[in-house]
């Protein structure tokens, strides 16, 4: 047996040949496998975290007559003379093999100790309970099921290199335990959501990826051709507008978790890949979808993390208390001191923007410089959870007219920590009013604002034929999994980010 546990892992650009420890393991594998080591299957009957749940409880130095097969991956293995003690690692946890010659005889016990640390082995025997009190598996029989001709990072360093963490993510998976949990506490929380949804009568859809056009967002899409249509088209940068064509039909209630595209920068709360959650619901306004996602939140908080109290970067954040709920221009209004209004000239909002750094694009109104005040003075400062309500009009193309401000919109994001978490309106309904405020984005477009939205003369034709009253809402599912597992780069909860060719 190799003892391989003070070793770092060879350059994984290099040949099996070019390295010594996987030209040997490489040599082994050829010499006494034939290179044909992969069986087919293995009659696994019990996972780790099953027997620590079931025996665990036993005294030290029990022996029960119960059997057990499991499977993982090898990950330690220390020899004691005629006693082997291994670790074996299976998606659920680690369970202790107990290997011991006298059991296992001379030839299989020799045939044990050829195995590398990293190998995949499948083990047979009885449940016990070392001197020590490890739950373990008294082995009286295995199966190499796949060899690891590549060393596993040491068992003291790891790998802790975020880039390779994040290219290699299955060594990242094998050897760093909060990876694995990271991993599974996502779907755990996607789980959440769609049970969530489906219990208010939500129906889970599906809309098209590859777009003629890219609309539903203010983004930068994606641009592919297809040849076959002889036409560009584009990666969705949101799932919007198809949705809403559901409700036109009669899906009253449908939402959709999938990969939205926006080329865009890369940062701490930014991938050009991600996943977002839609909902659509006839008869609601904005209002309801607010009750609705401080419901979801504190359910997601509960199965994450046990409590509607988390820490995240260090501090408390109470989820079980209601969310703030606050106008766009107050926070901006008390972030600068002065009165935020649209009555205000034009070129006195200009010198405000411009006082705090803020360079002022010509084609700008008053609600696009009040929501980058907001963006500059505001976002970043938000800790506890806090609906920002009615933004302006002309930021929201797709949100509904605010019933008391017609320069606002019924819309709200959900800001958490100085990151947004989820955007909601009451959606704009009118096909008349929608087709204006294409035309304005359209003109924003031919000025050179490339994330302005085209017309899709489709969707106002749907409108045409009549949208009730709507509630929708966007949540980012990646920035929510970070949230409620303390991480603080999207790169750690999204298993393959994007990132730049290895040079």
């Amino acid at each position: 047996m190799s003892d391989e546990t003070e070793i770092q892992e060879p350059s994984p650009e290099g040949g099996l040949a070019d390295h010594p420890l996987t030209a040997q393991r490489l040599a082994k594998h050829e010499e006494t496998l034939g290179g044909d080591g992969y069986p087919y299957r293995f009659d696994r009957t019990r996972f780790a975290a099953d027997l620590h749940a079931d025996y665990g409880e036993l005294e030290p130095g029990t022996e029960t007559t119960d059997e057990a097969a499991v499977a993982g991956r090898l990950m330690a293995m220390r020899r004691m003379g005629k006693l082997v003690f291994a670790v074996l690692q299976d998606n659920t946890g680690r369970i202790q093999l107990f290997v011991d010659k006298r059991t296992l005889g001379d030839e299989g016990f020799a045939a044990f100790d050829e195995l590398d640390i990293g190998d995949w082995v499948g083990a047979s025997g009885v449940v016990i309970t070392t001197k020590k009190g490890e739950v373990s598996v008294r082995i009286d029989k295995f199966e190499l099921l796949a060899r690891a001709l590549r060393p596993l990072p040491d068992k003291w360093h790891g790998l802790q290199d975020v880039e390779m963490r994040s290219r290699r993510r299955y060594i990242d998976l094998m050897v760093n335990e909060s990876s694995r949990e990271i991993a599974v506490m996502r779907a755990k929380i996607i789980s959440e959501l769609r049970r969530q949804f489906e219990a208010r009568g939500y129906i889970e859809v599906e809309t098209p990826v590859l777009l003629g056009q890219a609309t539903g967002a203010l983004a930068r899409p994606f641009a592919t051709h297809h040849n076959a249509l002889e036409m560009d088209m584009y990666l969705r940068i949101a799932t919007e507008l198809y949705l809403k064509r559901l409700v036109v039909g009669g899906l009253e209630r449908v939402f959709e978790i999938g990969r939205i595209f926006r080329n865009e920068g890369i940062d701490s709360t930014h991938n050009p890949e991600f996943t977002m959650l839609e909902s659509y619901e006839a008869f609601a306004d904005y209002g309801d979808i607010m009750d609705m996602v401080e419901e979801m939140v504190r359910a997601c908080a509960m199965v994450a993390t046990g409590s509607t109290e988390i820490t995240y970067q260090g501090k408390v954040l109470d989820l079980g208390k209601p969310f703030r709920r606050a106008r766009m221009v107050d926070l901006v209004a008390e972030a600068t001191g002065e009165e935020i209004t649209f009555d205000r000239p034009r070129t006195e909002m200009v010198a405000l923007a411009e006082k705090h750094g803020i360079d002022v694009d010509g084609s700008w109104g008053h609600g696009k410089i009040i929501d980058q005040l907001f963006e500059a003075l505001v976002a970043d400062e938000i800790w506890e959870p806090t609906y920002v309500l009615d933004h302006p009009k002309e930021v929201s193309p797709l949100a509904r007219e605010n019933r008391n401000d017609p320069n606002l919109t019924e819309r709200f994001e959900l800001f958490i920590a100085g990151a947004e978490y989820a955007n909601a309106f009451s959606e704009l309904n009118d096909p008349l009013d929608q087709r204006k405020r294409f035309e304005a984005q359209a003109a924003a477009r031919a000025e050179g604002d490339d994330e302005a939205h085209p017309i899709d003369e489709d969707y106002i034709l749907a409108l045409e034929y009549g949208l009730p009253p709507t509630g929708g809402l966007g949540i980012g599912v990646d920035r929510l999994v970070m949230l409620l597992t303390d991480q603080h780069h999207i790169r750690e909860v999204i298993l393959f980010p994007t990132l730049r060719p290895e040079a």
